[in-house]
């Protein structure tokens, strides 16, 4: 299922901030990926990236408590937000994907060296960029993840089977067949799937990108691909983790909420710090109270130490 995508407004979300941002549609052979430019466009951008079913506006309340010397380029991954969706019948392995598109984006702007922020899934993406071209990635700020998940492999093999189902169910969606809601009700489902990791206000900023009108007048559809439920498979080994962990050269700073998010196996996020802290050219860790998500409800937790880590290099 392709969502019909509109370009945001450029009026910004946060009213009364000095920072201005601009929707960019970038080129890819599947169609495009949409994101957000805050800042000047003189300025080569951060990239950020996303977690896993959010879109671009998970960053809409953090960038603008961010200093004013920088610009920030959100992406929508692909499937996400306003981007185009993969063609029908190609599975999302997330995280090679993710790398991949991390390279298109940068050869697209033939930039030599990168700076990146992900949140979950997006920092995954950016911690496998940084070990792939370990000499042109400047620095990786990553919110509650260090690496992409080691998975418990009893409960991949009990998934397997359901996943290949799931997907070849959702790829025959069209959109007079996908589910759809009253905004009311599309911002309670949003809530309540993330099990307390978001508040209602926070799901009306990802519902900003992370829904369309539908056909019936009053109801709106999710615009990203229902085939990210089943995305799950492709994941890495902790020895592979590990390896990676190990190319690691740039500064690298990681933000841990606390609870924030649950992991199968929740010992090795710090086993993989611990090498990147080995490699890594400057090192911080840092924790702060909140959700997986507090980078959104509660920006002002996690932006000072970004602004702070960010003035050290200068």
């Amino acid at each position: 299922m392709s969502a019909t995508n509109n370009c945001q407004d450029k009026t910004s979300h946060n009213e009364g901030v000095f920072h201005e941002f601009e929707e960019v549609h970038i080129p890819v052979p599947w169609g495009y990926i949409s994101g957000i430019w805050w800042g000047s466009k003189a300025i080569q951008p951060i990239l950020a990236l996303h977690g896993r079913q959010d879109n671009a506006g998970s960053f809409d309340k953090l960038i603008p408590l961010l200093s004013k010397s920088i610009s920030v380029l959100c992406l929508d991954l692909p499937g996400h937000g306003l981007s185009s969706h993969y063609p029908k019948g190609q599975f999302y392995y997330v995280h090679w994907e993710g790398l991949i598109l991390l390279r298109r984006i940068v050869k697209h702007y033939k930039w030599s060296k990168v700076k990146l922020l992900g949140h979950s899934l997006g920092g995954a993406i950016s911690f496998l960029y940084a070990a792939s071209y370990p000499q042109e990635v400047e620095f990786v700020i990553s919110l509650d993840i260090v690496s992409p998940s080691v998975k418990d492999v009893t409960k991949t093999v009990t998934i397997t089977g359901d996943h290949i189902d799931k997907f070849l169910k959702f790829e025959n969606l069209t959109l007079d067949s996908v589910p759809c809601y009253e905004y009311h009700e599309m911002i309670a489902i949003v809530e309540d799937a993330y099990k307390g990791s978001i508040t209602k206000e926070s799901a009306e900023i990802l519902m900003k990108r992370g829904m369309q009108p539908a056909l019936i007048p009053g109801k709106h559809y999710f615009s990203r691909d229902p085939r990210l439920k089943v995305s799950l498979l492709g994941m890495l080994s902790m020895d592979l983790v590990l390896s990676y962990a190990a190319q690691i050269k740039c500064a690298y700073l990681n933000i841990r909420a606390v609870p924030g998010m649950v992991f199968d196996q929740p010992e090795n996020y710090h086993k993989v710090l611990d090498v990147i802290k080995e490699t890594a050219r400057k090192f911080e860790y840092h924790e702060v109270e909140g959700t997986h998500h507090v980078h959104l409800n509660n920006p002002e937790r996690v932006a000072p130490i970004i602004n702070q880590f960010i003035s050290s290099l200068n």
